[in-house]
């Protein structure tokens, strides 16, 4: 919900502390690409009940997507890249649910399979919208820099940090949070789905009364 404007607002400071890593020849897909392994670690950490270690690697994950970021607007942008980054960052957010089912399947496992369920609603409307909007030229001047056009929505990036971060701090509370945030999850789903629908029935009607506006 509020991801733009902190997008903005951390953009110069990624880009400060990217520097160095550009000097030392990192590159943006590596950054991507440990991040990633330092998120799964959620896993094992959840499954032995480590909540502390599995929140120093969720930070840790969302640190590196953010520095991949500024390493790439330094650098080179790809759509490689930004590909490599969506399919993982999509990946690691089902592992959090996925972790804490491990952690105790008869608590936790069907508020961590509603929690996947809600996440899989949320990738397929924002992927699908985003496929479709490349597509036709949909612009996104909330995220002029970013690969793929990000819909919003109530359950944006900071929002499922955020919980993530309440799951480990407060792991008995799970079962109670975890449905808080899926519901939310949810609302997001229908916001998305209604809001893509509307704007994607209009584009036949555009290219229809396109030749008439030229004559």
């Amino acid at each position: 919900m509020i991801d733009a404007i902190l997008y903005k607002g951390l953009q110069p400071l990624l880009e400060t502390c990217a520097k160095p890593l550009v000097r030392l020849g990192v590159g943006a897909n590596s950054v991507t690409t440990l991040g990633f392994i330092i998120g799964l670690g959620v896993l094992p950490a959840l499954y032995w009940q480590h909540y502390e270690v599995a929140l120093l690697c969720i930070l840790l994950n969302r640190l590196s997507d953010g520095l991949d970021g500024a390493i790439a607007r330094l650098t080179e942008r790809t759509e490689a890249g930004g590909y490599l980054d969506s399919v993982f960052d999509f990946i690691f957010y089902s592992a959090v649910p996925f972790g804490f089912l491990l952690a105790n399947p008869s608590v936790n496992g069907v508020t961590a399979g509603l929690l996947m369920f809600s996440f899989m609603g949320t990738a397929a409307t924002f992927l699908a919208f985003a496929v479709l909007a490349g597509k036709h030229g949909i612009e996104n001047p909330r995220y002029p820099n970013k690969s793929l056009h990000y819909m919003g929505g109530i359950t944006e990036g900071f929002e499922t940090i955020v919980a993530f971060v309440v799951f480990c701090l407060w792991p008995s509370a799970f079962v109670v949070t975890g449905k808080v945030f899926a519901a939310l999850c949810l609302i997001t789903v229908a916001t998305r789905l209604y809001l893509g629908f509307q704007t994607l029935r209009q584009l036949p009607e555009a290219a229809e009364t396109a030749p008439e506006a030229k004559s």
